[in-house]
């Protein structure tokens, strides 16, 4: 029997479903290196263990999975029922036994993906809705969860690096960070200068200049540390970026 492929043909939905199959690739290596025992150890996320956000990522897919099948059947299914409920929903799973966490975050990946690969080309421009109350068409959530198993792949603390990441990806996560800033913030914003990207640079906004390589903007930019690989143009110390996300 032949295997059965993404019903989509669109280039751009193909590759995106690429890069995010490879980051779930890459979470889950991270994740099976570490020993049942390490679970429990801190994340490099204020306030989560690894469970944290091992729970978390596993209860993304099902949540991504809402929203795909939002869109191959019209039926409104939302992400999750209040941002209180999601926040309870870590917590407890965050306190499974570890077959059972892992089960969850490998399972839930599995679902996600058949989703998408049997996602009507059509359905793919159908509109959903995120947590945060954004219309956008259900080929966002593949972007959405590129993020989420690339980025928190990292906050396992468990060797992943920024600079694992595919360059493509980095530019993009670039791009999505100076976005979501000006969609969130007021007034001057840091100014990104990626030493490896010649003549890259986001946008002038009248903010402080930041430079290094791209993937360690990256890093910094979504919050993730790694100031001292940075340099802040004109001196002075770094601080914190804007929120991202």
């Amino acid at each position: 029997m032949a295997a059965r492929t993404d019903r989509t043909q669109d280039p751009e939905i193909r590759a995106a479903l690429l890069t995010a199959r490879r980051g779930q690739a890459y979470f889950s290596r991270k994740l099976a290196e570490l020993r049942d025992h390490e679970l429990d150890a801190p994340s490099l996320l204020p306030g989560w263990t690894r469970r944290h956000v091992i729970a978390h990522v596993g209860l993304n897919a099902r949540a991504l999975t809402r929203l795909t099948e939002w869109a191959a059947t019209g039926v409104e299914t939302p992400m999750y029922d209040s941002p209180e409920a999601r926040d309870a929903e870590i917590e407890f799973a965050a306190t499974l036994p570890t077959r059972a966490l892992r089960h969850l975050s490998a399972h839930a990946a599995v679902h996600l993906d058949v989703e998408w690969r049997d996602l009507a080309p059509e359905a793919w421009d159908a509109t959903v809705r995120t947590a945060q109350g954004r219309d956008v068409p259900a080929s966002e959530t593949v972007w959405m969860r590129t993020r989420e198993v690339w980025i928190h792949a990292v906050d396992l603390d468990n060797g992943g690096s920024f600079r694992h990441f595919p360059a493509e990806l980095v530019d993009a996560l670039l791009t999505d960070v100076e976005r979501v800033w000006r969609r969130k913030h007021d007034g001057p914003l840091p100014v990104l200068e990626p030493t490896d990207r010649p003549g890259a640079t986001t946008e002038d906004t009248g903010g402080i200049r930041v430079r290094g390589r791209a993937a360690d903007l990256a890093r910094w930019a979504t919050g993730r540390g790694g100031a001292a690989l940075l340099e802040r143009v004109g001196g002075g110390e770094l601080g914190e970026p804007p929120g991202w996300l």
